[in-house]
């Protein structure tokens, strides 16, 4: 493994301190890229490749080959296998169909104007990936062994990294409780697997969103596992999601509390560019000490990025619906942005508040220009992401 994996980038040490875990783990309780398997799929398993301008979507297309790692109790990981993209068979009875012991990730690899396949900032997920393993009671691992698997998973299938302009390869890993029984209690049984597919844009277009704000709903609370990527904080926003578009509104707002604190914006972080009421231009958004924000990859670059800015203040703190709704009307909010792995950041015009029978209809400004804070936070991220800029140790090659 190459040192330069193993070392987390210095910048990253608040968002790990958080995690309180690293990337490694206990050497007992790992499987190895050394003992890595490969077997590749036929002529006559292998799926066409997507057309040049072939729209790619989000989580539809798949490449020929994924990753697949078992774990038992007792006996611990089972040798990593790449092998040809297929169904899983499951026992009716598994714990994951019943009980949703599951969690998952979401990073990319992408194509740079060198050709080179790079990924950005995977370390991070890693860390994140084992934090919500232990909070899932699923089984540990190292994430720099699944790491140098999921490169070789990449190299594999490199001909799937698309070449389309903003186009990336989303890489989805996953662990389940597969034990077949019944009964709430740990799973004995687990399997980790890592499915990946050239995607477009997660929205059409960079066209700013409307949000629904209607603290009736949460999506996660204390003492909960809202800080977690784990499935069931997914599930029950479906329904809020359709609401919210009954409304003509394509994103939810997540309140909290009594206070209507501000937290996350559908599944991305949301942050604000606004005077505040001491008069301060400020990049606001929500601390993580509540334990309900998931703390994003794509966040942390840009609290980091915008801190190096400067001309600014950088906060993370607590902040209610009331500090937004009064902003705006007193026009001292510049902008308004969700930032995440699958979008990076998507502007917000708009926010619909609900509440005990008020509706309040917020009209947010949007700068469309290359000056504007958002934009800048996007090429410096997109830059690093494809290659155009550099920065150390934000991105690994890959091939």
């Amino acid at each position: 493994m190459l040192a330069a994996i193993r070392r987390l980038p210095q910048s990253a040490a608040p968002w790990i301190s958080i995690c309180r875990l690293s990337t490694s783990a206990n050497n007992a309780e790992t499987f190895y890229y050394k003992d890595l398997q490969i077997k590749e799929a036929s002529p006559g398993q292998r799926k066409p490749l997507p057309k040049k301008d072939q729209p790619l979507g989000f989580g539809v297309i798949f490449s020929d080959h994924m990753l697949e790692v078992d774990y038992e109790r007792g006996k611990g990981w089972t040798k990593p296998v790449i092998h040809p993209y297929r169904n899983f068979s499951l026992d009716p009875a598994a714990k994951v169909l019943h009980y949703a012991c599951e969690l998952f990730e979401g990073l990319k690899a992408y194509r740079g104007a060198d050709n080179r396949i790079r990924m950005f900032r995977p370390e991070l997920n890693m860390a994140r990936m084992r934090r919500s393993a232990k909070r899932s009671t699923l089984p540990d691992f190292d994430g720099n062994e699944l790491l140098e698997c999921i490169k070789e998973l990449i190299r594999i299938d490199k001909e799937w990294v698309p070449r389309q302009k903003g186009a990336s390869l989303y890489i989805r890993p996953t662990i389940i409780g597969t034990e077949p029984m019944l009964g709430v209690h740990v799973s004995s049984t687990a399997k980790l697997f890592v499915i990946i597919g050239p995607a477009g844009a997660y929205f059409d277009t960079f066209d700013p969103v409307t949000l629904l704000a209607d603290p009736r709903y949460v999506r996660a609370a204390k003492g909960g596992v809202g800080e977690y990527k784990m499935g069931c904080n997914y599930a029950p926003t479906l329904m809020l999601g359709g609401v919210a578009k009954e409304k003509g509104c394509h994103q939810v707002l997540w309140l909290a509390g009594p206070e209507h604190y501000v937290t996350e914006v559908g599944a991305m972080n949301f942050f604000m560019y606004w005077k505040n009421e001491q008069g301060e231009d400020e990049l606001i958004t929500a601390s993580l000490e509540s334990g309900i924000i998931l703390p994003g990859v794509t966040r942390q670059s840009i609290l980091e990025l915008a801190r190096e800015m400067g001309g600014f203040k950088v906060t993370e703190r607590d902040f209610t619906m009331d500090e937004v709704r009064k902003a705006v009307k007193e026009k001292r909010v510049y902008e308004m942005f969700g930032t995440g792995t699958a979008a990076v950041v998507t502007p917000v015009d708009k926010i619909v508040f609900q509440a005990e029978g008020i509706e309040d209809r917020l009209e947010v400004p949007v700068k469309d220009d290359e000056n504007s804070l958002m934009q800048r936070l996007f090429k410096t991220i997109t830059d690093i992401q494809f290659g155009r800029a550099k920065r150390a140790g934000w991105t690994v090659d890959v091939c």
